[in-house]
């Protein structure tokens, strides 16, 4: 059994980076993977990717496969590596192909209805 559980989230996200919003969507998905917290991945088409610069960076999940990294840079402030993606995901996280995740600490991840 794979490790990786994916919800669709019905409710409306938005990308916050200080007061730019770099994406909003009401097709996220949520990915849960073992004791993590949950991670929403946006579909990419619903990121404003002008404010994201690719960067070197890449790592490895053994669940997930590769990921590559962006930068943020919006409204004069900067993010290093905020951005990743699974370009070809592992069978088990196909979904998330064609979608961006952020890291929480580096952007503000807004949920309607969640206080």
């Amino acid at each position: 059994m794979s490790p990786i559980r994916i919800e669709h989230e019905t409710r409306p996200v938005q990308i916050l980076f200080h007061d730019t919003v770099i994406a909003s969507t009401t097709e996220a998905l949520m990915l849960h993977e073992g004791s993590y917290p949950p991670v929403y991945y946006i579909p990419r088409d619903h990121v404003e990717m002008a404010f994201l610069q690719e960067s070197e960076r890449r790592t490895t999940c053994p669940h997930k496969g590769e990921a590559r990294y962006w930068s943020i840079s919006a409204g004069g402030y900067g993010a290093e590596n905020a951005v990743w993606a699974y370009d070809q995901p592992k069978e088990g996280a196909a979904e998330i192909a064609g979608h961006l995740a952020f890291y929480p600490d580096k952007v503000r991840i807004a949920v309607e209805g969640d206080a």
